[in-house]
């Protein structure tokens, strides 16, 4: 108890809301605060990411699936070489007898909806793929409700809303900054292609949380560097081997992909760890942040036009996220054996009283209690 009590950030003040009181020294805490830097640590990395590509894009360098590869290859060096290494039942060989139909639909999904979000820019704007690319909360909120039995409260909902008036601020900015790059050459398809993209993530999402929660992070990217490299590099040689060879490289563009591939191998590797600890919907609304902050960089690099309405998008998007966090979701997990690296209990697996009612799985947020 004193090491919880320890990490408290408030004073004891109490917030009302219907029958139930509540501490918000038990909503604010240092892992709530973890939880929110971490997400936009995510975020920060995929800006590297988008930084990169725009400077390979103006580069004229288009090859999504060189740039997949590289970080699936990473992945298969590091991680599957660690399976590899692993006796007994935590062996690959092990792990693959009996689920490797399970990682290939996770490989497939995953590749698959890096390389559609990619291709959708060849036939749409950025608007478009900013507003529905978000369909992937919803998806995943869906898929974690019947697959991984995830139960939300009404203030997840409430907090989902107001990233989304987050985003739809962002889009609102873009627009009046005249921002609106990509292309026009046939919207239908590749607003088809940002939906399936949104889709897939959210299956792989759903997959992602299912393994780190019940077996390893190791384990799940070790097998997604397994088939992520093997998919990506079978759909590389029969689609981009034109354009790879066109490549004219030097030192600025080595630099470039070497930067795309750190930043996705370090986003890949730290994302579970986040996913462990809250959900992967929780993750997705972090990632939220990620096209502002790509668009605070552009402001510098590419020269874009600032307006307030950037810094609105932020904040929404982090309070709804803060929103979303404060108030933990049960997800009835189970698979035998718990992650051979998952703490033996997290802040948000224990059950909190409310004032002598039955004990209660989660606590309100100030901002929802007013």
């Amino acid at each position: 108890m004193e090491g919880h009590e320890g990490e408290r950030l408030c004073g004891k003040w109490r917030v009302a809301c219907g029958l139930y009181s509540y501490n918000l020294r038990d909503v604010f805490t240092w892992h709530l605060l973890k939880t929110v830097v971490m997400g936009q640590v995510l975020s920060l990395l995929i800006c590297g990411t988008a930084v990169s590509c725009q400077y390979l894009v103006d580069a004229k360098v288009e090859t999504p699936m060189l740039q997949s590869f590289l970080n699936y290859a990473l992945l298969l060096l590091f991680y599957t070489t660690i399976l590899v290494a692993r006796k007994g039942e935590r062996n690959i060989v092990q792990i693959l007898k009996t689920k490797w139909w399970k990682y290939l639909v996770m490989g497939l999904a995953d590749v698959q909806a890096n390389y559609a979000v990619v291709k959708a820019y060849q036939f749409t704007t950025l608007t478009s793929i900013q507003l529905l690319d978000c369909f992937v909360i919803p998806v995943l909120m869906l898929l974690s409700w019947f697959f991984l039995k995830t139960r939300y409260r009404p203030v997840h909902f409430v907090a989902v809303t107001v990233c989304l008036l987050g985003v739809g601020a962002m889009v609102g900015a873009d627009i009046l900054a005249g921002r609106d790059q990509g292309s026009t050459s046939d919207v239908v398809l590749g607003d088809g292609l940002v939906l399936l993209s949104a889709g897939l993530y959210a299956v792989s999402n759903v997959c992602q949380e299912h393994t780190v929660k019940n077996r390893s992070r190791v384990e799940f990217l070790g097998m997604m560097g397994l088939f992520g490299t093997l998919i990506s590099g079978i759909q590389l040689v029969a689609l981009e081997t034109s354009a790879v060879a066109a490549i004219k490289w030097d030192v600025r563009i080595s630099t470039l992909f070497a930067v795309y591939a750190l930043c996705m191998y370090a986003l890949y590797s730290f994302m579970p760890v986040v996913v462990k600890m809250t959900s992967a919907t929780a993750v997705n609304l972090s990632l939220l942040t990620a096209d502002l902050f790509s668009l605070f960089c552009g402001l510098f690099l590419f020269h874009y036009k600032f307006s307030a309405l950037y810094i609105i998008s932020f904040v929404v998007i982090t309070v709804g996220f803060i929103m979303f966090n404060t108030v933990p979701t049960y997800t009835a997990l189970s698979e035998g054996e718990p992650a051979d690296d998952c703490p033996a209990e997290s802040p948000s697996d224990r059950l909190l009283p409310a004032d002598g009612d039955a004990p209660r799985s989660e606590t309100l947020t100030a901002v929802a209690a007013l």
